[in-house]
Formats: structure tokens, sequence, C-alpha cells
């Protein structure tokens, strides 16, 4: 596997697979790389010839408050994890290489962008919509993949590429999930071994609700019989189990939604560490 640092490198080979008339698939990432991430290089060599993965810790879309200097890096084994998948090419650049000295552009996303994560992190999705739309545009690949457990962010994200006429593919890739139904991710290497036992309380209590909501029960209830398990789990802050619309995120109910495209969205404390989930009704 090729590791490049620098965008001009990244188009330059992307250029001479795309002469060679081969597709190509990026995987954007922050590194700390598990299954969840490995599932998306795979996904991208079904629907292409090349796959790239970058990897990016973002500044812009950490508060000042959160966890950017301690956030979960080991680039070696990422390597070692990316090239045993097949991945053909890393991109890993720095900081000053995505934001250069007097960088003042950014994307913002109304609409969709707003709930949920965007009232609970006002600044994540700016962060995160100009760092993606950068990335696509360096790449220039045909496609590009994220994973359904971060759902707001992939509206986000086709919102924008629909918005400004990006010529790439977006793709949602399924929830890869610990045998135990937890949604794999890089920050569940926070928990204690006994918060990840009682972690396995969030996919219970979405899965418990979606059945509910599915069987013509009332959102209202839903919505409080699930804040209330994760509560008996042990959760802490609840930032919102929210049921809503799967399109456009917004709020449905409180009665019962019969025929309605839902999607119930979690975000919760456990101890110290901030977890995210979301099933389709």
């Amino acid at each position: 596997m090729k590791i490049v640092r620098t965008v001009a490198d990244l188009r330059a080979q992307v250029r001479d697979w795309k002469a060679a008339g081969e597709r190509v698939a990026l995987i954007p990432t922050m590194g700390a790389l598990h299954e969840g991430h490995l599932s998306l290089i795979k996904l991208g060599q079904v629907h292409a010839q090349r796959t790239v993965a970058s990897i990016f810790v973002n500044p812009r879309q950490f508060a000042p408050h959160e966890d950017f200097d301690s956030y979960p890096r080991g680039e070696a084994r990422d390597v070692e994890l990316l090239a045993e998948v097949g991945c053909d090419l890393l991109f890993a650049p720095n900081v000053a290489e995505m934001y250069a000295p007097g960088f003042s552009t950014a994307i913002e996303v109304s609409g969709v962008s707003e709930p949920l994560e965007g009232a609970a992190r006002p600044q994540f999705f700016g962060g995160v919509a100009t760092v993606v739309t950068k990335l696509l545009i360096q790449a220039q690949a045909q496609v590009a993949l994220f994973g359904e457990k971060d759902y707001q962010q992939l509206q986000v994200i086709k919102r924008v590429v629909r918005d400004l006429d990006l010529p790439v593919e977006i793709i949602g890739a399924p929830t890869a999930r610990a045998p135990d139904g937890l949604a794999l991710s890089s920050r569940n290497a926070y928990l204690s071994a006994e918060e990840r036992a009682a972690a396995v309380a969030l996919p219970t209590a979405l899965k418990t609700a979606a059945q509910a909501v599915a069987a013509g029960g009332r959102v209202d209830e839903a919505e409080a019989a699930g804040k209330a398990a994760l509560t008996a789990a042990g959760f802490g802050r609840i930032d919102y189990f929210d049921v809503r619309e799967a399109g456009d995120l917004s709020r449905l109910g409180p009665g019962p939604i019969s025929g309605a495209n839902a999607r119930i969205l979690v975000a919760a404390w456990l101890g110290r560490t901030r977890l995210i989930d979301n099933m389709a009704v």
C-alpha cells in the first residue's frame, strides 16, 4: 500500500488510475481503525477497482473542551490493518496540508445539520462538512463511503454533494456491530470493562423502541421508555433519544407514525464517554 501526505501526490496517483480506466473509491476516516472502517474498505472494493483511505483527525470539528488531544491515534497499526485488507492508497495529511496558513473558508449546511448532534455540538457539522468537501475535491474519486453509525453526518454529506453538484456517489454502509450489538466506534476504547458491559443497553433500547414504534406505539412513549432504560443501565446525561424522519431528520410523533420512514437516533454518556447510535424503524 502506498502512503502519500500531500494533495499533489494524492491527485497524481488518482489521475493515473483514472487514465487507466479504473474507478476509485474514497473512505475518509480519523484513524484508530476498527472492523467497521475495514468493512468500508471492503465495500469500496466492490464498487471500484482502487480504494483510497484517508486518515485525518480534523481539529475543526472538535470544540475546545472536547477530546481532540486525547482522540485515539496509531498510524502504524492503521497502516497494517489497511494493508491487510488490500487498500491501495493511504492519504495521511498533516494539519498544515489541510488548512494552509490563512485558511478562511467554511462549509455550513442548514436544516438537516441543526437538530441532534448539531444542537449538542454546534461546531461539529461545520467542521465535518468543510473537511469532507475538501477530501472529496482533493481525491476526485467517483465514489465515497461512510458508515451509517454516524447517520446524521451521512445525511449532511449527501446534502453537501447534492447542493454543490460534486461529481461523486455517496454510499452509506450499515453500522458494524460487536457480537452483543454495540456499534463499533473508536471511542469505545475509552470504556472501562464495567462500562463496556453496560453499553449494550444502548442498542437494546434502540431495538425495543424501534419495535414499539413499528407496532403502532406512540413515539413519545417509546422515546421516554428508551431514556429510562439507559438511565437504569447506568448512563448519565442523554443528549437525545429521538424518533426522526429518516431523510431530513424532522421530528415525528408524538403519537403513532404508521407508514413514516423513521429512524431512531441516540447520544448518551456512559461515564466520560459519549456514545451515539441509530436504528431504522
